[in-house]
């Protein structure tokens, strides 16, 4: 081998070091200098071209750098002498990667293993491309022969996780896990293990087949290679449980309890164990770890009373230990455990209800000044009749008067008792008056104790910044009440005037974004999320606050930065996987490399995924949809859509994952289909678990007559969750199917409208005029059978709603989608005239009259239904925009193309009879000019709204807010808030909290609002405007035609 001391693929160090540190320093410059004058003496060293591809790809010479890999790797097969090193392979494997031909660098590495077929260290590189390819087999195969050629352990395990990777994440049967086992055995035989690791995979391999005796004995054989004895105990519990022997279970888990004592996940198990409850475990496997369930799942007890109480006794006197050994006042587990055993009692018809709110008021005395006392209790309230929820509040309240004198302990006890008022739900039943009084008790009890805050740094959490968070919530409720916009706007005013003080309160921020994009100021709601700052994973996890309103906007910059951000992150992550998990098989962290490739495949499935790459393409589309040569550009780059052709076919089969943090969501939107304030408002509990729970109330009404009570509400709730999850599948599956159609009947009508008017024309040089018009007309017929009927019925359906013998509420909520399927209809008939019969001088204009007829009805319908006000939410616009930047936009290019189709090609005049004169060509200008009359009329109706003085949308944002003392209605929180900065006493405050004060202005919130809403508007206008620029110069071609 080459791979000597002081040499580096075959050459000097010292010639090599220069190019490295260059690279290193991103001088690529001077990097290819000195690698051009390396390649003058060593013009055939194969890591000399490979120096010399790396430096291109930084380069960005991606040609350039694939070219000269290429000519490395063949110098690397042509020579047979003994420079096949694995620098030089490691080189180009780094160029290939990023390249995106990994199958390259795997040949590489195949072929030298071929050649040196004892050498560990090619080997291992081979191992490597097979972890980047993910391909598990090769992986298992290529680890045994390491195994065999030197034994070590690390080996074994790297072929048992390929293993394991093969059953958990490919197609791999469970006997694969029965071979797995053999290898393990045979090897703890010969040479025991000896590694905290090996044991952990071991054990899991025999988990995996229910083999829960055997994982016992090989855990007491190898246990003392676990260092931690929780682990080793966790471990153990687990195990017993699930072999049944739920006695030994029970006494592991009190150990742990012994010497864990705040460890409630433990408590937890140890009392599932003593009711013989394997709920705990039977869905351990099947747990969301992007969304671990805050109620814990478990089964009515088949003990007797008898045994049942017994062993609840037993709890509680294990509890009552805990206790009394605790010195530490902050753990919570022991007195949680309390309720737990209460709840469960209640669960099995015990009627303890009263004991149950006697262990939640003493809890309240010890940790209700603390933040999460309320999602402490919440599963605990949940099981508690709505009578018995209503005495256990009024206790609390009663015990009001006895709070602590410790004021920071004394505000949060506060704070305390208004969440659980929010979370009963009781608040939302009370009179407006009384509701708009506990918003003004909230801003006041913040603004009081505003000193407590003074010496806290900017980044840590003030103390009472809860307060402004539910304030917000019943402000927004009252405006869903009482229709009155004031209180929507105070909302606004109350979470402005908390970010003034701290701008780095997250949850403040995400409800402003969606409380602007309701009001149709979307520029600030986007504002407000990058300043969430959302990173790495978190933009997958909060990137649906804005995506959804952000894809029906014209603020297309904004929406291509998003998604441009997103994919990035995507795509670096799947690249950048790879090498965590092999970094984790040479760490031997094998734990961990399960734990990576499960979370790639996640991510792969992720739902947000397939649809950001799919907008993604629709929004080139739409951007270049008023010139047809940058629109075939684009669909060209697209490789004609047929690849999300394909797509749209594939994705019935896929298992869609959805990572998206519901519980961040506001309770008026709990998923982005769903939003409250857009009504109707009859029936909607503002309480978020009652609007859960009444959706589905009717579908399990039958748990009503097997079970109490109590364990109703917690069941409905589980089923609940699990329906809206299939729903909300099903929901994603059919838009991404439909849209992913999208690219590729663009480019097939372009294509028809082209051919309509020159016969014979190919297209691309293989595809004729009839392979278009038969492939549109399958594609016609799968996106009418996805908006639930026939090719024909569709058809049928537009001919009504367009004639007026039918509703424009046909459509529902799939409007734009007809609209579409409507203008692709017209393009395939203007070739075939298979199914829509065309006039009587064969123009064809039938499918024309449909198109330009929707267009006009449901563009003028949503002018009129904009309301005007600028206190209005913006609701119908999002559809506006959509009706002119996707229907509208995708006839505009059917129309180009027939224009275009129409006019002579160079210098060669027109013969009389030519198709200028057809009666197509007239059908073709009279759309035009309906068309761009259209857009025209959208664009008068905006510049109107923009026009409108901002002095005079200014008076009635404020007048909104501004009452006289007699007046009801809002007023009480904007005038707190106008005048917070009258009397500042620095000295209290501190400085930093009297300069965010002085700061403050409450004008210059609703100029903001002003600004916001007609930023969206002129990024319409702009759209609307290119619109009618290239109609008119499709007139202007048509009449010189």
């Amino acid at each position: 081998m080459a791979s000597k001391f002081g040499l580096a693929g075959g050459i000097p160090e010292r010639r090599v070091r220069p190019i490295w540190d260059a690279i290193d320093s991103r001088q690529f410059k001077n990097a290819l200098k000195h690698s051009t004058a390396l390649l003058a003496k060593y013009p055939t060293s194969p890591y000399a071209l490979a120096l010399k591809a790396v430096i291109l790809e930084r380069m960005g010479k991606f040609d350039e750098a694939l070219s000269v890999s290429l000519n490395a790797k063949e110098l690397l097969y042509k020579n047979d002498s003994n420079l096949m090193d694995d620098l030089t392979l490691s080189t180009l494997q780094i160029v290939f990667q990023r390249l995106d031909h990994l199958d390259l660098a795997t040949s590489c590495y195949d072929h030298a293993c071929g050649k040196f077929p004892n050498n560990l260290e090619l080997m291992m590189g081979l191992f490597n491309c097979y972890v980047r390819e993910y391909s598990f087999v090769k992986q298992q195969q290529t680890a045994i022969k390491m195994y065999k050629l030197v034994g070590e352990e690390r080996f074994l395990l790297w072929a048992v996780c390929s293993i394991q990777l093969q059953v958990l994440c490919g197609n791999g049967g469970e006997k694969l896990l029965f071979l797995a086992e053999g290898l393990l055995k045979k090897h703890v035989a010969s040479h025991s293990l000896h590694e905290p690791e090996a044991l952990i995979v071991y054990i899991s391999i025999l988990e995996q087949q229910a083999k829960y005796g055997d994982a016992l004995e090989m855990l007491s054989k190898l246990g003392s290679l676990l260092m931690i004895e929780v682990d080793k105990l966790r471990m153990q519990g687990r195990l017993l449980a699930r072999q049944g022997d739920f006695a030994a279970a029970a006494k592991i888990y009190e150990k742990i309890l012994q010497l864990s004592s705040d460890d409630w996940e433990c408590f937890l198990h140890y009392l599932s164990c003593l009711l013989e409850d394997e709920s705990s475990w039977c869905n351990g496997a099947s747990d969301d770890p992007i969304h671990p369930k805050k109620i814990v799942d478990c089964k009515l007890s088949h003990l007797t009373d008898e045994v049942f109480d017994s062993r609840i006794l037993d709890a509680s006197n294990f509890v009552q230990k805990l206790q009394a050994d605790t010195s530490n006042n902050f753990l919570r587990c022991p007195y949680l455990g309390n309720l737990e055993i209460e709840r469960r009692k209640l669960l099995n018809g015990k009627n303890n209800d009263d004991e149950l709110m006697e262990s939640l008021m003493q809890y309240f005395s010890r940790f209700g000044h603390l933040a999460c006392f309320t999602s402490d209790v919440e599963k605990f309230l949940l099981v508690l009749s709505p009578d018995k929820k209503t005495k256990f509040l009024e206790k609390l309240m009663g015990n009001s008067s006895s709070l602590s004198t410790e004021p920071i302990k004394a505000l949060g006890q506060s704070i305390t008792l208004l969440k659980i008022q929010e979370l009963i739900g009781n608040m939302y039943k009370l009179p407006v008056v009384e509701l708009e009084s506990s918003a003004v008790q909230m801003l006041e009890m913040y603004l009081k104790n505003l000193p407590l805050s003074k010496d806290l740094d900017l980044q840590e959490s003030m103390h009472g910044e809860e307060l402004l968070s539910m304030a917000c919530n019943v402000l927004v409720q009252l405006f869903c009440r009482t229709r009155n916009f004031g209180y929507f706007m105070e909302a606004i005013m109350v979470l402005e005037f908390g970010l003034t003080i701290r701008r780095y309160v997250w949850q403040y921020k995400i409800l402003l974004v969606h409380l602007y994009s309701h009001l149709g100021a979307l520029s600030l709601a986007y504002e407000w999320y990058k300043a969430l700052d959302g990173k790495n994973i978190l933009m997958e996890t909060v990137s649906h606050h804005i995506l959804p309103q952000m894809l029906v906007s014209p603020h297309w910059m904004d929406l291509n930065n998003l998604l441009i951000d997103y994919l990035k992150f995507m795509d670096e992550h799947f690249r950048e996987s790879a090498d965590l998990t092999f970094l984790a098989y040479r760490h031997r962290n094998y734990s961990k490399v399960i734990e990576f490739v499960q979370f790639k495949e996640r991510l792969q499935r992720s739902n947000q995924y397939l649809m950001a790459r799919v907008e993604s393409s629709i929004l080139q589309l739409k951007q270049n949809a008023d010139n047809i040569e940058e629109e075939e550009s684009v669909l060209e780059s697209l490789k004609s859509g047929i690849h999300f052709s394909e797509l749209s076919k594939e994705i019935g089969s896929k298992s869609l994952t959805f990572n998206e943090d519901w519980q961040s969501r506001p309770w008026w939107t709990p998923t982005p289909e769903k939003n409250y304030l857009l009504g109707p408002f009859e029936g909607i509990s503002f309480c978020p678990k009652e609007n859960l729970v009444i959706a589905f109330f009717f579908s399990v009404t039958y748990f009503r007559y097997s079970i109490p009570h109590s364990f109703c509400d917690f069941g409905l709730l589980l089923y609940v969750e699990r329906i809206q999850v299939e729903e909300r599948e099903a929901n994603v599956r059919r838009v991404v199917e439909r849209k992913s159609l999208l690219p590729r009947m663009i480019y097939l009508s372009i294509q028809s409208a082209s051919v309509s008017l020159k016969e014979n024309l190919k297209v691309n040089g293989s595809t004729t005029d009839q392979n278009i018009s038969s492939e549109l007309k399958h594609l016609l017929g799968q996106y009418a059978k996805m908006l639930g009927f026939s090719l024909s019925d569709a058809i049928e359906v537009a001919m009504g709603v367009s004639k007026g013998l039918k509703s424009f509420e046909t459509f529902g909520a799939d409007m734009i989608d007809w609209l579409d399927f409507a203008v692709f209809l017209n393009a395939w008939n203007l070739n075939s005239h298979e199914v829509v019969q065309p006039n009587v001088d064969g123009s064809g204009s039938c499918t024309w009259h449909i198109v330009n007829s929707l267009l006009k009805k449901c563009i003028l319908e949503r002018i009129g239904s904009v309301e005007s006000h600028i206190c209005s939410p913006q609701s119908d616009l999002p559809s506006l925009v959509q009706l002119v930047t996707e229907p509208l936009a995708w006839h505009s290019l059917v129309m180009q193309s027939c224009v275009r189709s129409s006019l002579p090609s160079g210098k060669k005049k027109k013969k009389s009879g030519s198709t200028d004169q057809s009666p197509l060509s007239h059908t073709v200008r009279d759309s035009i000019q309906s068309i761009c009359g259209l857009v025209e009329e959208v664009a008068k109706w905006l510049k109107h709204h923009i026009n409108r003085s901002e002095d005079e949308n200014l008076d009635i944002i404020l007048s909104s807010v501004r009452r006289n003392v007699q007046d009801e209605g809002p007023g009480r929180i904007f005038q707190i808030l106008e005048t917070s900065n009258a009397s500042i006493n620095e000295a209290e405050l501190g400085d930093r909290i009297s300069q965010a004060l002085k700061s403050w202005s409450p004008v210059g919130v609703a100029r903001k609002i002003i600004t916001g809403q007609r930023t969206g508007l002129q990024k319409f206008l702009g759209i609307c405007e290119s619109k009618i620029k290239s109609l008119q110069a499709l007139q202007h071609q048509m009449a010189q035609v």
